[in-house]
């Protein structure tokens, strides 16, 4: 078995004793967005096992919001509850990200096709045009603002195309795998690809030209699977290796 394939995080349906997501409870909400920052840093790695006291004692907080947090992280598929064996952060699962990815790519080349049938461009697209279409010297370097212009641009796209459920579906999708692809934006060479990349397809889309924005939305997402698979594994390596 390849290191690649025994990597496993499958996310399934949630635990039918799960609490609810409370959201007016402010500090399981801080926990939860700790914990899950936590992971998506590797601080707390695929496999970790723990318990529920232990947690709380990190976050210095009492088992009540720990619980709310540690419910609503497995029914988000990012952690598993064994009986008498506390809790696991899920293992990642390359075979199910590549399936995400996939979707990606058909929801938004549906999303393009629609937008290239409007009679008008949509306000929103219009609006990329400031982030994705400027002189380098204005591009921004830091590799977190990238990820999150990133995701922006790619869930503007899908919101622009006016189909509820189609956003719906993509903004679940993208949550699902925040916690690898941000890290496509640790390197400089990825980040000045994005922007170039993103400013072809925006030009494509403003002249409506579907055929050659799909075809470069498609490369451009699939290179982007490729390469946070390789940054991850090497991350991880990193992160088990000794002292």
């Amino acid at each position: 078995m390849t290191e690649s394939s025994s990597i496993r995080l499958p996310l399934t349906a949630t635990n039918a004793n799960a609490m609810t997501h409370n959201p007016a409870n402010p500090l399981a909400e801080q926990v939860y967005a700790r914990f899950k920052e936590d992971i998506f840093e590797f601080r707390l790695l695929p496999g970790d096992h723990f318990t529920e006291t232990e947690m709380a004692a990190r976050y210095d907080v009492s088992r009540t919001p720990m619980r709310d947090a540690l419910y609503r992280l497995q029914r988000d598929g990012f952690l598993e509850v064994g009986f008498r064996r506390g809790w696991r952060v899920r293992k990642l699962d390359f075979a199910y990200f590549d399936d995400l990815y996939d979707l990606r790519i058909v929801l938004e080349t549906a999303a393009m096709e629609r937008i290239c049938q409007m009679p008008d461009q949509p306000e929103k697209l219009l609006k990329l045009k400031d982030i994705w279409l400027v002189p380098k010297n204005e591009r921004e370097k830091d590799g977190r603002t990238v990820a999150c212009l990133d995701e922006s641009f790619h869930t503007t796209l899908v919101s622009a195309a006016a189909n509820g459920e189609m956003t719906r579906v993509h903004t679940d999708l993208t949550e699902k795998i925040r916690v690898i692809r941000r890290l496509d934006f640790t390197q400089t060479a990825r980040i000045d690809a994005t922007y170039q990349e993103h400013a072809k397809i925006l030009q494509f889309l403003l002249r409506k030209k579907f055929a050659e924005a799909s075809l470069l939305l498609r490369s451009h997402i699939q290179l982007s699977k490729l390469e946070v698979r390789k940054i991850t594994l090497h991350r991880l390596h990193e992160a088990h290796a000794p002292g």
